[in-house]
């Protein structure tokens, strides 16, 4: 590994650890990740609280609660902590539109998030995070594990050069795009967003920067040619595919809640228990328009 690199990962590993009252915080990685002790999510949370669990997530990038039975409205309370509710695009008839229910068994032929990506980054304003709560998983006992990955550390781990590129760039995404790359038409009903977003933006609350593009709504850089686009926007994936340094894993326990960081975090949902079913529940938090 090149030493701009490991120097990148130095700066990350070696910040100061932040003190807790209220919860325990047990890193998954040096990098990204932590599992959360020490409260219920069934209740509402004190003051202390709540400003320990923002401030552990925007250290961590992704929280892990295990063992929690929130009903639907708790859930709903919890993510409401970082603002308005983001709701689905489409919505089951019927169905709360704040709440995403997240299925899949033998008689599925996908299942949503199968690949690196960031939620909704083709919306002029894509949402701040999720929160996930799964409440089946696999009859096997193990399969449907999510890996994370951090773009604040996949742009610093880049060399200077290609940092000095990327900063000037925008790209475009398409919210077509999941669709059309499985040779299928979006819903009529859906109103399919497509915004132009810079490839590297700041974190609203940090100010870190990140990259901020990903295979399924990214289509192509226009101040590039096609080809050269191509080529850039596929080496980037390839770097945040295949860098395990960038990546943790959560392996999921029945009743566990993740909460991820969407503007700084893209995430993949193994589909590896195929025939076996799994069930969740997930809850979006608005955001804001990505800013370089």
């Amino acid at each position: 590994m090149e030493q701009f690199a490991l120097d990148a990962v130095e700066r990350l590993t070696t910040r100061p650890k932040v003190p807790y009252e209220t919860l325990a915080v047990e890193q998954l990685t040096p990098v990204i990740g932590a599992q959360i002790t020490g409260i219920d999510l069934s209740r509402e949370l004190t003051p202390r609280q709540e400003k320990e669990v923002k401030e552990a997530f925007l250290a961590h990038h992704v929280l892990v609660f295990r063992d929690q039975h929130p009903t639907p409205e708790d859930h709903k309370r919890f993510a409401a902590l970082f603002g308005p509710l983001h709701p689905d695009s489409l919505p089951v008839e019927g169905s709360d539109p704040y709440i995403l229910e997240i299925s899949a068994d033998k008689n599925s032929r996908d299942v949503a998030g199968n690949g690196w990506h960031a939620d909704g980054t083709a919306d002029p304003e894509p949402s701040l995070g999720s929160m996930l709560h799964i409440t089946r998983i696999p009859e096997t006992g193990s399969g449907g594990d999510t890996l994370f990955a951090n773009m604040h550390l996949a742009y610093d781990m880049l060399s200077p050069a290609m940092k000095s590129l990327l900063d000037g760039l925008t790209a475009v995404h398409d919210g077509a795009r999941p669709w059309l790359t499985q040779g299928l038409t979006p819903p009529a009903e859906y109103d399919v967003p497509r915004s132009e977003h810079p490839v590297v933006v700041r974190h609203p609350d940090t100010g870190r920067k990140l990259l901020f593009v990903n295979a399924p709504y990214t289509s192509h850089i226009p101040q590039l040619s096609r080809s050269e686009s191509e080529a850039v926007l596929g080496m980037l994936y390839e770097h945040i595919a295949r860098t395990p340094l960038l990546q943790c894993r959560v392996r999921w326990q029945e009743n566990t809640l993740v909460f991820w960081d969407n503007r700084c975090v893209q995430h993949h949902a193994v589909w590896d228990y195929y025939p076996h079913a799994r069930h969740g529940r997930r809850v979006a938090i608005d955001g804001t328009k990505p800013h370089a």
